[in-house]
């Protein structure tokens, strides 16, 4: 995979930063701390700009969007603390797990053509998919017990975070599993489910890799690799030029850094990735894209699927993705095993959060901000997205740094979205 981490790269970085004291927290909970307050547009740039100069980032650039097309631009700070170059509109970020929102178009459109089902059995080319297995716990041993899941996993549930799927990073028990089977026996070890769920399909939610199983989905009913599948249906049909798991030598000249916070609060920036050899690439993660261009999606979606006399999905499709898809299944709340990569993540406490498609949706007006039935989600790296569909507002919020859900990051984003607010009432 080129320059796209891996669960061995996760891992390895989790154990440096551990070694080196940074798993403290770094700051309040975003849900007592103090939201900076911008009443005016104007005033969105003297709070982005405070806070690059404060060193709470390195850089953001912040971009927003009604039907009528972008009425906010804020790009401040560097690349690269502590002397690089200073961000533009088309620096290149990592965004992460916001490529799930383009695998779900993907899927979509399939579905939409009759080559995928919602509610079918998915396509049985693996194990993990034709039997699924749930982890049912541990011996006293600590040997792990598994079953057969008690029913077949569907598109629905991968698209949804209800497959049973799971990431260690926000679940402990998908993390103990894994360290217990790299301590069996290999002959044990050969017989073990590689990637078991932890519930049945349906049972509740947990955030993922179903959306990385969507992917591989994709690329088997299209025959079409997935980059290839995004760049032909996709990115190039919407002008996403900058929008690749590969990114060519000029794109990658207008990268930014990932940082890190240190003990003391300061940032550190990591070292570039490495393209690796051989690349691999997956539904879940590991592209880059600049925010304009991602917003350029988000743009299209808000209009019901197009975008410059170009359409991706039916206004219907796109209608299904805004609509709670897991009933009275609770959604969006993740408790972190590696404080190092990620803080617990609870977006708006005190309000039910469901999953659309592609999105988290939030069931109830957040105050000076988005509305009832809005869909957002985010990438590793503390990139961000909403589409307000009843006040027709997108909006896109990229930064570089470590750990997700920064609570620095989660203020400053919120103070960007409340003087979005502000600034609409006002206009």
């Amino acid at each position: 995979m080129s320059g796209n981490p891996n669960r061995r790269d996760i891992l390895k970085t989790a154990a440096t930063l551990a070694a080196g004291g940074y798993l403290t927290a770094n700051d309040a909970p975003i849900a007592s701390a103090q939201t900076p307050r911008a009443k005016t547009l104007g005033d969105i740039d003297a709070l982005l700009r405070a806070a690059t100069e404060a060193g709470e980032v390195a850089g953001v650039v912040a971009l927003a969007a009604t039907g009528n097309g972008v009425f906010y631009e804020g790009i401040f700070g560097r690349r690269r603390l502590p002397e690089g170059p200073a961000l533009t509109r088309d620096t290149i970020f990592r965004i992460a797990s916001m490529v799930k929102l383009i695998t779900s178009v993907a899927a979509l459109q399939l579905v939409e053509e009759g080559k995928l089902s919602l509610d079918a059995p998915v396509p049985a080319f693996a194990p993990e998919l034709a039997a699924p297995q749930v982890l049912e716990g541990f011996t006293a041993a600590g040997i792990p017990r598994w079953r057969p899941a008690r029913g077949p996993i569907s598109l629905r549930q991968l698209l949804t975070h209800t497959s049973g799927f799971a990431y260690g990073l926000w679940d402990a028990k998908a993390l103990a599993y894994h360290n217990a089977i790299a301590k069996l026996p290999a002959a044990k070890r050969a017989t073990a489910p590689h990637a078991p769920l932890m519930f049945d399909p349906g049972a509740r939610w947990q955030y993922g890799p179903g959306i990385d199983w969507v992917g591989r989905i994709v690329t088997e009913v299209s025959d079409e690799p997935i980059d290839v599948y995004f760049r032909n249906h996709i990115l190039d049909p919407l002008g996403m030029k900058d929008t690749a798991f590969v990114i060519a030598p000029e794109q990658r000249a207008r990268e930014a850094s990932v940082h890190r916070h240190e003990a003391d609060g300061s940032l550190l920036a990591l070292p570039v990735e490495k393209p690796a050899a051989h690349q691999t690439f997956t539904g879940g993660g590991g592209i880059y894209s600049t925010a304009p261009d991602y917003l350029t999606l988000l743009r299209a979606l808000m209009r019901g699927g197009t975008h410059d006399g170009v359409r991706i999905l039916r206004p219907e499709t796109v209608a299904l993705m805004g609509k709670n898809q897991i009933g009275d299944i609770e959604a969006g709340v993740l408790r972190t095993t590696t404080p190092a990569l990620s803080n617990d993540v609870d977006f708006f406490p005190g309000i039910s959060l469901k999953w659309g498609i592609g999105h988290m949706l939030n069931m109830q007006a957040v105050p000076e901000s988005r509305s009832a039935g809005s869909m957002t989600w985010a990438g590793l790296y503390n990139t961000y997205y909403w589409i307000d569909p009843a006040k027709r507002v997108a909006a896109v919020f990229m930064t570089q740094v470590l750990p997700f859900a920064d609570h620095r990051v989660l203020r400053l984003y919120r103070g960007f979205e409340r003087g979005i607010y502000a600034g609409l009432k006002a206009g």
